[in-house]
C-alpha cells in the first residue's frame, strides 16, 4: 500500500467545508462521513466500500463543457479518475487527472475554485480484469477554465472528448452549479 499525502483530514476538510455551503446534501453524503467516522482510507483503491476521485469540469471560453469518452465504460463523462501518490489535495488530482486524460497542459487551465463545485458518490459496476468488485466512487468535482483545445488524448482509458453545451450535463444541480460559478 502507497501512503497518499491527501488524509483523511484533507478529505474531512474538503467535505466538510462543502457541506457548510450545500447543506440539503448532507443525506447524500451520509455514506461519505459514516466511512470517515469509521476510519476508512477513502484514498486507497481497494476501500470497495467507497474511496475518493477527483473529478474536473472543464469549461472552454465559449462556455462548453468538455466530456471523454471512457474505455472500459463506455460513456461520455467528465474528466477524472483515482487519487495518486504525486497528488497533496483533491484539487491537484483532478487537474492531474484532467492533463493526463485529454493531454490540455495543466498551464493552460485555471482553477475557478480551489473548493469542489460538486460531491458524486456513485456506483462502479465490477470489473473482472482489474479483479476488481463493484464498489462505489465518491468524486470531488473542481471546475476549471481553459482557451485552448484538446491535446491528445490518453488512449488506454479515453477513446474520444468533446466539448457539449453545459445544460448536456444530465445532474440538474451540478449543471446550475456549473453555470453560476461561470457567469
Amino acid at each position: 500500500m502507497i501512503d497518499l499525502p491527501i488524509t483523511a483530514d484533507h478529505i474531512r476538510a474538503t467535505l466538510t467545508a462543502y457541506l457548510n455551503e450545500h447543506p440539503e446534501e448532507k443525506p447524500d453524503l451520509t455514506l461519505v462521513l459514516d466511512l470517515l467516522d469509521s476510519g476508512a482510507d477513502l484514498t486507497i483503491r481497494s476501500e470497495f466500500r467507497g474511496h475518493a476521485t477527483a473529478g474536473a469540469i472543464l469549461a472552454g471560453p465559449d462556455g462548453r463543457i468538455l466530456h471523454i469518452h471512457h474505455l472500459s465504460l463506455d460513456k461520455w463523462l467528465l474528466p477524472g479518475g483515482h487519487l495518486e501518490s504525486v497528488d497533496n489535495t483533491l484539487v491537484e488530482a483532478a487537474l492531474r487527472e484532467l492533463t493526463e486524460e485529454t493531454g490540455i497542459p495543466a498551464d493552460a487551465v485555471t482553477t475557478v475554485d480551489h473548493r469542489p463545485v460538486h460531491i458524486d458518490v456513485h456506483p462502479i459496476p465490477a470489473n473482472d480484469a482489474k479483479d476488481e468488485p463493484a464498489h462505489q466512487h465518491i468524486d470531488f468535482r473542481f471546475l476549471f477554465r481553459t482557451t485552448t483545445g484538446i491535446g491528445q488524448l490518453q488512449t488506454e482509458e479515453v477513446t474520444g472528448a468533446a466539448w457539449h453545451e453545459a445544460d448536456a450535463i444530465s445532474d440538474q444541480a451540478l449543471g446550475q452549479r456549473i453555470a453560476q460559478a461561470l457567469h
